[in-house]
């Protein structure tokens, strides 16, 4: 049986870990490179609110992101354009459960040292967000050049 779209964004988004984050605000455009974790189709990730892109989405939320494989053969390149609305997350349950799922996904934050102390720390005093996408085209150059599929989430 051939896995949906839906299916293999998925995989593709879990077998990744970090997106590019395009905003734009009063600096003009601003991107940045972020761990993710993903929540459904939604992306979250773990940043200061006063960072340029946490001020840019308390302005403007529509973003574009895009996750890519690593590779130097345009033959293999694979990865997704999304495009949809990036928010803080407020509510203390949904903050938790994603903060769970970081540590579940991110084994380095479990870890009895310094370095997993200070992004916890940090943690704390961060803002998580989620991106909730309204599109996400998947680029598969092994199915041929320039092969691009488009799942429209409602």
């Amino acid at each position: 049986m051939t896995a949906t779209l839906d299916e293999r964004i998925a995989a593709f988004l879990d077998a990744w870990h970090v997106m590019s984050l395009a905003t734009c605000g009063a600096e003009g455009p601003h991107a940045a490179s972020l761990f993710y974790v993903r929540d459904g189709m939604s992306l979250a990730w773990v940043s200061d609110p006063a960072s340029r892109h946490s001020r840019d989405l308390a302005a403007e939320p529509r973003v574009a992101a895009t996750v890519a494989s690593d590779t130097t053969d345009y033959a293999a390149i694979r990865g997704v354009q999304i495009s949809g609305t990036a928010v803080a997350v407020p509510d203390l349950a949904v903050r938790t459960r994603l903060l769970a799922l970081f540590t579940r996904r991110f084994s380095f934050l479990t870890r009895p040292d310094a370095a997993a102390a200070m992004v916890l720390k940090a943690f704390s005093g961060a803002t998580i967000y989620r991106l909730t996408p309204a599109r996400i085209v998947l680029i598969d150059n092994t199915l041929g050049f320039g092969h691009k599929e488009t799942l429209v989430i409602p």
